[in-house]
C-alpha cells in the first residue's frame, strides 16, 4: 500500500471513510523513526545497503529475520531488510487511533521530527473513524509541514542538507505540498497550507484558527509573481480569513500577532484600492487601528521584528486614510493624468499656473496629494510618492540657485522592498528639513529621525528619537506628529 494513499482523507474523502471502511492491509506497516536508515539486501549489518531511508518513510512489513524486518518501500519501489529498532510498527485499527494521536500531539512541537510527525498523522487519519476526526490532526499536520519548510529554507548546516532533502521527499509522498518561491533574497520553501484551510473550515478552537490564519497569511510566502489583480484578490481573501478568527480567549501575544498581520494586510489593500481608483480611506484607517491595537507590553521579543515590519507597511500607506484637501494659492501641486498608468505632478504658485509650471515630473507610483507640505518661504515642497505597497519615497521640490529641482529621497539606498521616508517639518532659514525614516535593509531594521540639508541631501544629524535632537523636537510639524506611526513605543 503506497503512503500517498494514507492521506486520501486530506484530499477530501473523509466522509467516505466512515461510510465505507477501508480493508486492512495484508501486511503490517512500519514507520522509519531515524534518518539515514539503511535498506539492506540481506538481514545483516555487513550486507550492502540498497537505499537510505529517512524518518517518516512507511514500509510494508513482509517478514522478520532475527533483529531485521523484511520490508517493501512503495515510494522507491524496492524491497530489503531494515533494523527493527529503527522503525516502529503501527496499527491501522480504529481502536489504536487514540495512541497514534497521542504520538502526533507529542511530535507536533518537536523540531526536527516533522516528517515522522506527518507520518503518524497520516496513520491516525487512516485509522480513526471519519466522524471522530476533528481539527486537531490537521492543525498538527499544518504546523509540522510549515516548520519543515522553514527549516529547509533557513538551514545552513551542510551535514543536514541530505536529511532535509530526504524528509521533503517523504512528506511529498504523503500528499504534503511544499513549493519554492523565488525572491530577490533567495529561494524560500513554503507549505501550500491545505491542512490549515481545513482547520478554518472545521469547528476548531480559537487558537487553532489563529495558528492557521497566521500561517496562511504569511507575507513571506506570497508569490511575488502575482499580477496586481491576483494580488488584490489574494489580500482580500487574507483579510477575510483573519477576520474569521475569534480573539476571545486567546493569549494577548497571539492577539498581537493577529493585529499585526491584519494591519499589514489592510495597508496593502489600501494601496491596491488607490491604484485601481477605489475608495481606500476605510482600509487605511483599519490598518492604522489594527496597529494601534497591538499591546507592546505583551509583545513577545521574537515578534518585535514583525511589529516593526507591520508598522513600516502601515506607515507606507497611511496617507490613504487622509482626505484630499483643496490646494491653497501659495506653492502647491496639481495632478494630471499622463500616459496609461502614469501620474504627472506640476508644481504651481500664484504666478505660475498649469500652462507654465515651476517644475513637472511624472511617475507610475501613487502620489499622495494630501501629503504636500510647502515651507514658509515658498522655496521648497515635500511630497509622498508610493511606488509599491510597502515602499514610500519623499519627493523634494526645491530651489537650487535660480531653478527648481526635484530630488527623490528613498527610504534606503538599496533593497527597495520595505520602508518609507516622510517629511516631518521645516527648519526656519530655508536650508534644513526634518524627516523620519523606517526601513528593513538586508534584514536590519532602520528607524531614525533626521535633519537633512536640502542643498546636498546629506543627513546633518540623526537620532533614534526626536527628543535627542533639539532642532527636531522644536520644529517638528504638528500634523506629522499627530498622524505618523514612527513615534510608536
Amino acid at each position: 500500500m503506497k503512503a500517498r494513499l494514507w492521506l486520501a482523507l486530506l484530499l477530501g474523502i473523509g466522509a467516505a471513510h466512515a461510510a465505507v471502511p477501508a480493508a486492512p492491509p495484508a501486511n503490517p506497516l512500519a514507520i522509519v523513526t531515524r534518518d539515514g536508515t539503511a535498506l539492506r539486501a540481506q538481514a545483516r549489518h555487513s550486507a550492502a545497503p540498497q537505499a537510505v531511508l529517512w524518518q517518516g518513510e512507511n514500509l510494508e512489513v513482509r517478514g522478520r529475520a532475527l533483529d531485521y524486518l523484511q520490508v517493501y518501500d512503495h515510494r522507491i519501489e524496492r524491497a530489503g531488510f531494515v533494523r527493527a529498532d529503527r522503525v516502529r510498527i503501527v496499527s491501522m485499527q480504529p481502536g489504536d487511533a487514540p495512541q497514534l494521536l497521542a504520538v502526533v500531539r507529542f511530535l507536533r512541537d518537536m523540531p526536527g521530527s516533522e516528517a515522522l510527525g506527518i507520518a503518524y498523522t497520516a496513520a491516525y487519519l487512516k485509522a480513526a473513524p471519519g466522524n471522530a476526526i476533528d481539527a486537531e490532526p490537521f492543525d498538527a499536520l499544518g504546523v509540522m509541514a510549515e516548520r519543515l519548510a522553514r527549516r529547509a529554507t533557513t538551514n545552513h548546516d551542510k551535514s543536514l542538507e541530505q536529511a532535509l532533502s530526504g524528509q521533503l521527499e517523504v512528506v511529498a509522498d504523503y500528499g504534503v505540498a511544499i513549493h519554492s518561491i523565488a525572491r530577490d533574497d533567495g529561494v524560500r520553501l513554503c507549505y501550500d497550507g491545505d491542512a490549515f484551510r481545513r482547520v478554518m473550515a472545521l469547528d476548531a478552537t480559537a487558537m487553532q484558527k489563529a495558528t492557521a490564519a497566521l500561517a496562511l497569511t504569511d507575507p513571506a510566502c506570497v508569490d511575488p509573481g502575482l499580477t496586481p489583480v491576483q494580488r488584490a484578490a489574494f489580500d482580500t481573501w487574507r483579510a477575510d480569513l483573519l477576520d474569521r478568527v475569534p480573539h476571545a480567549g486567546l493569549p494577548r501575544y497571539v492577539q498581537n500577532r493577529l493585529h499585526m498581520r491584519t494591519a499589514s494586510v489592510w495597508s496593502a489593500i489600501a494601496f491596491e484600492r488607490t491604484r485601481s481608483r477605489q475608495p481606500a480611506q476605510q482600509a487605511a484607517s483599519r490598518s492604522i487601528d489594527e496597529l494601534a491595537a497591538v499591546d507592546t507590553r505583551a509583545l513577545v521579543e521574537s515578534d518585535r521584528a514583525q511589529y516593526n515590519d507591520a508598522a513600516i507597511r502601515v506607515g507606507a500607506s497611511r496617507w490613504a486614510a487622509q482626505p484630499v484637501l483643496a490646494a491653497g494659492a501659495g506653492l502647491h501641486i496639481a495632478i494630471a493624468a499622463g500616459r496609461p498608468g502614469e501620474t504627472c505632478i506640476q508644481l504651481l504658485d500664484r504666478k505660475h499656473g498649469a500652462r507654465a509650471p515651476l517644475a513637472q515630473r511624472c511617475t507610475y507610483g501613487t502620489v499622495w496629494a494630501s501629503s504636500a507640505r510647502a515651507n514658509a518661504g515658498g522655496t521648497a515642497l515635500a511630497l509622498a510618492v508610493q511606488p509599491m505597497a510597502s515602499w514610500r519615497e519623499l519627493w523634494l521640490f526645491h530651489v537650487v540657485g535660480k531653478r527648481w529641482v526635484i530630488d527623490v529621497l528613498p527610504p534606503a539606498d538599496d533593497d527597495p522592498r520595505l520602508g518609507y521616508i516622510e517629511f516631518a517639518g521645516w527648519v526656519p532659514g530655508g536650508r534644513l528639513m526634518l524627516a523620519a525614516r523606517e526601513a528593513r535593509v538586508n534584514g536590519r531594521f532602520v528607524h531614525r529621525f533626521e535633519i537633512l540639508d536640502m542643498l546636498t541631501l546629506a543627513t546633518a544629524r540623526q537620532a533614534d528619537k526626536p527628543s535627542s535632537l533639539s532642532t527636531f523636537y522644536r520644529y517638528q510639524d504638528a500634523l506629522w506628529r499627530s498622524r505618523t506611526v514612527s513615534l510608536r513605543n
